[in-house]
């Protein structure tokens, strides 16, 4: 993996670090934290858990020093960046909530940094939350000249699959905590059991900043079968409402 990175940083106190080439962004997963970028500080109220509430952000540029203090698990996607953009908080009530796909493969799509909604250099982050006994990534499809990372958590304890092939299938059972590397080839779908909700941070970069969506030509038909059917009356899963 080139150009994709990950760390989950579980703290309770405070922890210093300088992204050095990589832009990243501090993404609450649970608890709050203040963000401290250079000479700016931001507060994130964060949220529960990953299944309670769209979260805010902060968004930190390459060769910066940043302090993250707080209570909680937080997630740092990251990507080498070319350019130094201005660090920025992104609010809980401007990430834009897709509704993908019908029937039982309907899904959430929090857009935090998204191509179109967010500005970064390179970085391309998304949450996906999956409703249990749904199918998400799907059809199977592959970004061209992106890697891309899956890290996820499964409500109540539980499990679900995911399918990766380049060549050669392969049927991965995941659990909270549980990270999957794609350096190039088609993925999905991902599976959420009955009884399970899922949700998956989407993290990608690569050469070009864009989606390069391509899906598996075995399998697109399937997209033009969600015309006759309703979305998941489930979701959304979550908003940006916060939770007592």
């Amino acid at each position: 993996m080139n150009y994709t990175r990950l760390r989950i940083l579980e703290l309770d106190g405070t922890e210093a670090f300088d992204t050095g080439g990589d832009e990243l962004i501090v993404l609450p997963l649970s608890g709050s934290c203040r963000v401290e970028i250079d000479d700016e500080a931001f507060e994130l109220e964060g949220r529960e858990s990953v299944f309670s509430a769209v979260t805010d952000f902060a968004y930190a540029p390459r060769d910066s020093h940043v302090t993250v203090s707080g209570t909680g698990r937080f997630a740092l996607p990251a990507a080498p960046a070319q350019r130094r953009l201005p660090a920025r908080y992104g609010a809980a009530e401007d990430v834009p909530v897709e509704l993908r796909g019908a029937g039982n493969a309907s899904r959430q799509v929090n857009n935090f940094a998204s191509v179109e909604a967010f500005e970064c250099d390179a970085l391309i982050a998304v949450e996906v939350l999956t409703p249990n006994g749904n199918w998400s990534s799907y059809p199977p499809h592959r970004h061209d000249d992106l890697e891309e990372i899956y890290y996820f958590e499964i409500s109540g304890g539980g499990f679900g699959y995911q399918r990766v092939y380049d060549g050669i299938d392969v049927l991965q059972e995941v659990r909270s905590g549980d990270r999957i590397d794609l350096p190039r080839g088609y993925h999905g779908p991902s599976m959420a059991p009955p009884g399970y909700d899922m949700y998956y941070l989407n993290v990608m970069a690569g050469t070009v900043r864009e989606w390069n969506f391509v899906d598996d030509p075995d399998h697109a038909w399937i997209r033009g079968t969600w015309a006759d059917q309703e979305i998941d009356p489930r979701l959304p899963m979550t908003s940006a409402r916060r939770h007592a």
